[in-house]
């Protein structure tokens, strides 16, 4: 039986460039190095992202796995990130749960952001 999500993982092809952007950009914080740094991990509330440089065994794609990451003001986070560069895939977006955007990663990952509507 299935208990929890151990932790989400995205391909990277370029650890230093992917860190830059996790970190430099997003903010995140790592929690974890693995020995030769190709495997970085970040603790988000309960939740943990992690992204590994392995070559040909595990290689990044838009047309895969997305994690959202929740902000607290979406439309301040979207003109922060168009402010750095940022690549968008999809603008702002409803729903009648959610509004959300989805960025693309250095490698062409899908993330993305994203707002609770309150209940």
């Amino acid at each position: 039986m299935i208990t929890e999500i151990a932790f989400t993982g995205t391909p990277v092809t370029d650890i230093k460039r992917a860190r830059e952007f996790y970190e430099g950009v997003l903010g995140l914080k790592p929690a974890m190095e693995s020995a030769g740094g190709m495997w970085i991990e970040y603790e988000i509330g309960n939740g943990t992202l992690g992204i590994g440089c392995y070559g040909d065994a595990w290689k990044p794609s838009p047309d895969g796995t997305c994690v959202a990451f929740e902000v607290d003001n979406l439309d301040a986070e979207i003109a922060r990130l168009k402010s750095l560069g940022v690549k968008f895939s999809m603008e702002a977006m409803p729903t009648p749960v959610c509004n959300f955007a989805i960025i693309l990663d250095p490698d062409g990952n899908r993330v993305m952001i994203h707002k609770r509507k309150a209940k």
